[in-house]
């Protein structure tokens, strides 16, 4: 068992909520919810713990928030705050382990195999992070403890708020084999319901199944259903995550239907979009078009060409013609979005460098 490698994640909870009660006493003990007023067509960011009681959880669109919770206090985000809370919290990562991987500003991986204490038990390490965050920031993290990083990031929601929970290697094939498909991560809602009308409803399930009957019907991702069904996740924990795309969206409060404001509205994210790039120092040969309709429906469209997209004038101009080509006019707008991808570090290259297109790293 000695090659075994020792996975950490660990996961914030209700991290943008819980700063904003820790740094709002008033806040604390009711049901809030980051994000726009629900006189405004936005949704939730994020939501309390006394929130999600009523069924209230992020990507819910505010007016049914405040339905199912008329008391709901809506707080306006603070996403510079929440980054140096995130830094904060992940100086406390580094101080263990340098494999440190970042999802997002409330979550990470840490590879705490060989760690700058020479701890043997990972879960004594996951115990001294979580009292250190706790003790630096006043907030709360739920951690998972395993051997890889599947198997982490399911073991650090079972026991949330403040949770703590180690699958051992002994645990992990009993573990995955009574775990029910719909709360496997990586397994969305549709490739669930495929599942379950092809009679996988749990691991157990799944791991009757070959990889090549997976592939067949779910395509190459089904090579990693095949491993992690089996409890196997060969990802490693990479500190250097690569940005592979850089966009901005823009919700409206009002429905459009004029092409005018449309393009406005482009210009205004296309200039965000732009500042975002210049701050990454990347920059990207593609750009997909986003636009949801008035019934939530959407379509994406996406364009390469042959010059980096890093000026306004070309990721608008390129914006532009995607709408007039593919927008239905005879449909009111809700949403707008820019997002440029296939990105490459230098701004200098004359031509086009073709993206390369390496298997997802649980392919490797």
């Amino acid at each position: 068992m000695s090659d075994l490698r020792k996975i950490i994640h660990i996961d914030m909870d209700a991290f943008f909520s819980s700063v904003e009660q820790r740094d709002f006493p008033q806040y604390r003990g009711k049901p809030i919810a980051v994000g726009a007023r629900p006189d405004q067509r936005r949704v939730v960011a994020a939501a309390s713990y006394e929130a999600r009681k009523f069924g209230i959880h992020s990507a819910m669109p505010s007016r049914v928030a405040i339905q199912r919770c008329p008391h709901l206090i809506f707080v306006p985000p603070r996403f510079e705050v929440y980054r140096e809370v995130s830094e904060q919290i992940r100086a406390i990562f580094h101080r263990y382990t340098e494999l440190v991987e970042p999802v997002s500003l409330d979550e990470a991986y840490l590879d705490v195999t060989q760690n700058k204490f020479a701890i043997p038990s990972a879960t004594a390490i996951a115990k001294d992070i979580k009292k250190a965050i706790k003790h630096e920031t006043g907030l709360t993290a739920s951690a998972g403890v395993s051997i890889n990083k599947f198997l982490a990031k399911m073991a650090s929601g079972i026991d949330k708020p403040d949770g703590l929970h180690l699958i051992p290697p002994e645990a992990a094939q009993a573990f995955v084999a009574l775990l029910p498909i719909a709360k496997f991560h990586g397994i969305g809602t549709a490739t669930a319901t495929k599942m379950g009308s092809l009679g996988i409803h749990t691991g157990a399930g799944l791991r009757q199944w070959s990889e090549k009957d997976l592939i067949e019907h779910f395509g190459k991702v089904g090579s990693h259903y095949y491993r992690i069904a089996r409890a196997d996740d060969r990802r490693q924990v990479n500190p250097n995550r690569i940005r592979k795309s850089i966009g901005a969206e823009r919700s409206f409060t009002q429905d459009l239907d004029e092409l005018d404001v449309m393009r406005g509205a482009l210009a205004r994210i296309a200039a965000e979009v732009v500042k975002r790039m210049e701050k990454h120092a990347r920059y990207g040969y593609t750009l997909t078009l986003k636009v949801k309709y008035a019934d939530y429906q959407q379509i994406t469209r996406a364009q390469t060409v042959d010059y980096l997209l890093k000026e306004h004038g070309s990721v608008y101009r390129l914006a532009i013609a995607l709408l007039e080509e593919h927008l239905d006019r005879s449909r009111q707008v809700r949403l707008l979005g820019l997002t440029v991808s296939n990105l490459a570090q230098s701004t200098t290259s004359p031509h086009y460098q073709q993206l390369h297109l390496p298997l997802p790293p649980f392919f490797r």
